[in-house]
């Protein structure tokens, strides 16, 4: 029995270059695009945020001495780039998947329409919503917490390269803890980066809880969705 009917999934634009320096991992979109599908089949309703720092972000080096509100539009094209590449994926799995863009470019992909987005994951849709807020200076963690809570998904899940939100960087502290569950309170005064502040302060006061996983783990989604202890989950 499945813990969730509606979720939205957060992918960062890094997860999908897999081993590469940048850009779309074939392999890698693949297999991510395997596991999502096995949950939409299951019949969980399931939107996506993805981000674009595979190709483009506003505060990466290659943006110095850029203004900051064109090197961040130039981020929110790149996550449109990636939805059309996952929307590809989806359909070459069998899966129907529409791309809703938070920035007008109508004749590629169709505009965020809230009532549009609620119909189509109704429909058993697998909705990506692409260009983040389509504001500067917000992050598309800040357009996971928005969009889930417009579509009153029950849970943000959070795609990463670690398993969960530990006590220190477990790659620099071998003997730092996972936690298996925190609250919004606790993770703030320990100062653990969950998602950035913008986006935590938004879940937390729509209590709409987290869960960090690894998305390079295998079958770590379905294990999410049927309840089990996978990941971090930051509650209220």
């Amino acid at each position: 029995m499945a813990a969730y009917k509606r979720v939205l999934l957060k992918l960062s634009g890094e997860a999908l270059m897999g081993e590469d320096s940048f850009g779309i991992n074939r392999a890698t979109i693949e297999r991510m695009v395997g596991e999502v599908s096995e949950i939409a089949r299951m019949g969980i309703e399931l939107a996506v945020v993805i981000g674009g720092g595979n190709i483009f972000r506003g505060i990466a080096p290659g943006a110095a001495g850029m203004d900051r509100a064109t090197a961040d539009y130039m981020g929110m094209m790149a996550t449109i780039m990636n939805a059309l590449a996952l929307q590809d994926a989806f359909r070459q799995a069998g899966v129907q998947a529409r791309v809703q863009s938070a920035l007008n470019i109508e004749q590629v992909v169709e505009p965020y329409i809230r009532p549009k987005a609620m119909r189509y994951l109704e429909e058993g849709k697998v909705v990506i919503f692409a260009a983040g807020t389509g504001n500067p200076f917000f992050t598309t963690d800040t357009a996971a917490a928005l969009r889930g809570s417009e579509i009153g998904a029950e849970i943000v899940l959070k795609a990463t390269k670690v398993d969960g939100v530990y006590s220190a960087d477990p790659k620099k502290y071998p003997d730092a803890t996972r936690y298996s569950k925190i609250t919004f309170d606790e993770a703030i005064s320990k100062n653990l980066e969950v998602m950035d502040a913008t986006a935590f302060a938004l879940c937390r006061d729509q209590k709409l809880p987290i869960r960090v996983f690894s998305i390079n783990k295998e079958g770590a989604l379905k294990r999410i969705i049927m309840g089990e202890d996978e990941g971090t989950l930051v509650h209220v």
